[in-house]
């Protein structure tokens, strides 16, 4: 009664619109103190200790900074508009463009508000401008801007490890065929969507292909694109030849976006107050929710929270995927209503230990989880991409059409995640043939 009664104010106090990292703390204190009584106070600044003492976890502030700095580079921008030129005569090209630089920065700096903000305000007007419909532009621009949840080096994926006890390095490399996966399949939806709707998505002229052409230059061109994968071979490539732990490449990352800014004379002391100030602010969310979900740990597994699921689903003789369907439907549902960092650190501590009993493959269960994850961000009301997108949207682009060009891109990612469950090699190959 009182488990059922501790979920029962913390999802109440959640909708009331109560914020998440307080609610956690606040509740749980509430319920420890009367399942621990004063000792809580001993038992829970320890706990929250040792949590802020695990090194994984000083990748996420630099992570962060990476992806803000790069944002003020204005590489994003110039590697868009270039790519957008070059895809010009392939249908969709336009939408085709917005999918390739949306992975690459993902695979730059994993933030996805950045990167839907960025897209959206770099890609949307010019696609309305040339003519593409408000669904197909708004759909492709938010799904892209995702992808810094499950391509490395994603927060996510960091967040998810700490608390499975998963190796991030590992993590990483399993995460890159699902990652390219995606991809390939949103660029063939577009593509596909494109030639069956011409007049949805009209190509861009011969006559300002031509003229971007002309003002192109083979060094110009060379600029654009190698520098955002001198970027990502100087994070992943560490990572991936055994050079840097996580922690150690989220630093170089750090540094190389500092240098490419400065590169592009773009380093002024103005940007690094705002790289300075946005990182903190971020990071300050995500750690504080995590000392809130820490408090709830101790307090659920206190009143003996974990026995009892362990019981209830062995007395309910689930296969163990039957479990898996069961955790990914009900993550799926949570992701409607909260943000991916709540649901990481409620449900994983949880769900992780019942996944080690039934022998499953965690690292495997954790890239599906994380596939998962990102629809939290794609599924409305609540999908914090579509309200990124709106925010920097012109005001003739309506909610209803944020919402409606966002559900393909739902269901594809809901196919990846059947797809990976059906061919559980897509995940474990890169890293077994690494080991």
């Amino acid at each position: 009664m009182l488990l059922a009664l501790l979920f029962i104010c913390l999802f109440g106090a959640l909708l009331l619109g109560y914020p998440v990292a307080f609610t956690l703390a606040g509740v749980s204190l509430i319920f420890g103190y009367y399942t621990f009584g004063v000792d809580l106070f001993y038992l829970l600044p320890l706990r929250i200790f040792g949590t802020m003492s695990n090194q994984i976890l000083i990748s996420v502030p630099l992570f962060v900074y990476m992806g803000v700095m790069l944002e003020k580079s204005g590489i994003a921008s110039r590697l868009l508009n270039t790519m957008a030129i070059l895809l010009g005569k392939v249908k969709g090209g336009l939408a085709i463009s917005v999918a390739i630089v949306g992975a690459m920065l993902a695979a730059s700096t994993g933030i996805v508000g950045a990167t839907v903000v960025t897209m959206g305000l770099m890609s949307l007007p010019s696609m309305l401008k040339r003519g593409y419909s408000a669904e197909y532009s708004t759909g492709i621009i938010a799904a892209s801007g995702t992808l810094g949840q499950i391509i490395p080096p994603s927060i996510v994926l960091i967040l998810m490890g700490s608390v499975m006890n998963i190796s991030i390095g590992d993590l990483f490399i399993a995460a890159v065929i699902p990652g390219i996966l995606l991809v390939t399949l949103y660029i063939i939806y577009v593509y596909v969507y494109a030639r069956f709707n011409p007049d949805k998505v009209p190509s861009i002229s011969k006559t300002e292909i031509d003229e971007f052409k002309r003002a192109l230059s083979f060094t110009s061109l060379l600029k654009t694109f190698v520098l955002p994968f001198v970027l990502i071979l100087a994070v992943l490539g560490s990572i991936f030849m055994g050079i840097a732990s996580p922690t150690e490449a989220a630093g170089v990352g750090a540094l190389a976006a500092t240098l490419l800014t400065a590169l592009e004379k773009k380093l002024t002391w103005s940007a690094v107050k705002e790289s300075a100030l946005e990182s903190g602010s971020l990071t300050s969310m995500v750690f504080m929710i995590l000392v809130g979900a820490t408090a709830f740990g101790l307090v659920f597994r206190g009143l003996g929270g974990d026995e009892i699921l362990v019981e209830f689903i062995q007395n309910a003789d689930l296969s163990p995927y039957m479990f898996l369907a069961l955790v990914l439907f009900g993550i799926f549902l949570a992701g409607f209503f909260i943000d991916f960092i709540e649901i990481i650190f409620i449900f994983m501590p949880v769900v992780t230990p019942i996944f080690a009993l039934y022998e499953l493959d965690l690292l495997w269960v954790a890239i599906l989880v994380s596939l998962n994850l990102q629809t939290s961000f794609l599924t409305p009301p609540f999908g914090f991409s579509l309200f990124y997108l709106k925010g920097v949207a012109p005001k003739s682009i309506k909610t209803s059409q944020i919402y409606k060009g966002i559900i393909p891109y739902i269901c594809i990612q809901l196919l990846l995640i059947i797809l990976v469950i059906s061919f559980p090699k897509l995940v474990t190959y890169l890293p077994n043939i690494m080991e």
